[in-house]
């Protein structure tokens, strides 16, 4: 160590406590010396002799540094506080494919693994005519495997007016699809692929769902992240809610679901299909809304979808055999109807099972069994919870008097219109088969404030009836 006495003399020690022996040249006076004259060339050496100390002085400050990070790492490992990176060396687990036995519950990894190969991404073209001109639209959806030979269930709205429609699987293979047949009301779609030995999804039992079980979706949302799987719980079962004015039972559930995922599968923890994801709230009250997917559930549809693939269409569908409209308050004062709600009869089918009922025109159907009936948009989605052959009880008010009669449902004949589809106008004017429409009855569906609303024209048809 340097230490300095009383004679302003460095002197060094390599122990602590040793006796200073002064080297030789340290035993000069230098105060009796007088000084030597200022030579020009010592000026480099002093220069070089300032670098030289730089240098020193950093190295010395660098072995310092260095053996005092060493004494604070250590110290700090005596402490217990290291600050370090620590990095797994655990293997990736693998994923076995298995098969879906109904008996076994899968973890996601394997859910994903045992369906993928049975999801399909959708994309269709839609060829419009404005103003002449040919334009064409694209749109993208979602889609699931059900038999070896490539029958595919989809929403209706995926393929609704679709020009072509092309299937491609997870392994990248790419069909045209053909349209078997479809059903708006019930939103649900068959088509076919020329292929074989493809992987089918099995069918689980959606009324079995319970709230807080855990499902997941595979899809492909937005129509460009593929094959994609989100998860969720069962937020409720049996949920009524209205899409494009019709009501729908759905399971709702919490797995994130957007567009380009309609009419992909919904899993079970079994990884059986209980549903077909159909619609998600966005928005409500101009407030963004997440965690809201819904599916239609599987056992509503597949005895439809089975009457899709062997008829083209669903052949059971329940008919009332009568033309109706809707009454508004506006016709109710108009006409001194004892409801200012509900669905007007205008005409009934002889033989037809309204007619059998004791239906008559001037009734109003104001319930369904225990639902409540305010129009035809009501009705329509009542209905669909019926097929030919099943009966139910109808509330009528008649003349202000309440009338209960019990109606067994037809089977809608594949000519007629589902009461959704507005038919045209027909011989406009006196003609028994014209059908008026007021133009107020737009404003009214736009604006529902009752200003519109259904009356007779000179035909004697309600300016809304449909066939239903």
């Amino acid at each position: 160590m340097y230490y300095e006495d009383e004679n302003n003399l460095y002197h060094y020690s390599y122990r602590k406590g040793d006796h200073v022996v002064d080297p030789v040249y340290n035993t000069r006076n230098y105060a009796e010396e007088p000084a030597a004259p200022a030579e020009e060339p010592k000026k480099k050496h002093r220069s070089a002799a300032l670098v030289a100390l730089m240098l020193c002085c950093a190295l010395i400050g660098g072995l310092v540094g260095a053996g005092a990070s060493g004494m604070v790492t250590a110290a700090q490992q005596r402490s217990g506080n290291v600050t370090s990176i620590e990095v797994s060396d655990r293997e990736a687990p693998k994923v076995e494919t298995v098969a879906v036995s109904g008996t076994r519950q899968l973890t996601y990894p394997e859910l994903y693994q045992a369906n993928i190969n049975s999801v399909v991404s959708i994309n269709t073209t839609i060829t419009t005519n404005v103003f002449n001109q040919t334009v064409q639209n694209a749109s993208a959806g979602s889609g699931f495997i059900i038999t070896t030979d490539g029958y595919i269930v989809t929403n209706y709205h995926v393929i609704e007016n679709a020009s072509t429609v092309k299937v491609t699987l997870y392994n990248g293979s790419e069909y045209d699809a053909t349209i078997i047949g479809g059903d708006s009301d019930y939103d649900i779609a068959v088509l076919k692929i020329d292929a074989t030995d493809l992987q089918a999804v099995t069918f689980g039992n959606s009324s079995q769902l319970r709230i807080g079980e855990s499902v997941a979706a595979i899809g492909n949302p937005l129509g460009q992240l593929t094959f994609s799987m989100s998860e969720g719980i069962v937020s409720s079962v049996d949920r009524a809610i209205k899409v494009d004015g019709m009501d729908f039972n759905m399971i709702q559930v919490t797995a994130a679901i957007n567009p380009g995922n309609s009419g992909g599968p919904l899993f079970n923890t079994y990884g059986e299909v209980v549903g077909i994801v159909s619609a998600k709230y966005t928005a409500y009250a101009n407030t963004g809304v997440e965690g809201l997917g819904f599916a239609i559930p599987i056992d509503d549809v597949i005895a439809m979808v089975e009457d899709i693939m062997e008829n083209g269409r669903v052949t059971n569908r329940p008919y009332f055999a009568m033309t109706c409209g809707t009454v508004t308050a506006n016709y109710a004062r108009q006409n001194g109807l004892a409801v200012e709600s509900g669905v007007l009869v205008s005409s009934v089918e002889d033989g037809g099972a309204a007619a059998k009922a004791g239906l008559k025109p001037g009734d109003v159907i104001v319930k369904v069994d225990d639902k409540a009936v305010t129009s035809m948009k009501e009705l329509n989605g009542i209905k669909k919870n019926y097929k030919a052959g099943d009966t139910a009880t109808l509330t009528v008010n008649r003349g202000g008097a309440e009338v209960q009669l019990s109606i067994c449902f037809d089977a809608a004949p594949e000519q007629k219109q589902t009461a959704t589809q507005p038919q045209q106008n027909q011989n406009s004017g006196n003609s028994n088969g014209g059908i008026y429409y007021d133009p107020w009855d737009l404003f009214n569906d736009f604006f529902g404030n009752g200003f519109g609303g259904s009356y007779y024209g000179n035909n004697g048809n309600s300016s809304a009836n449909d066939a239903t």
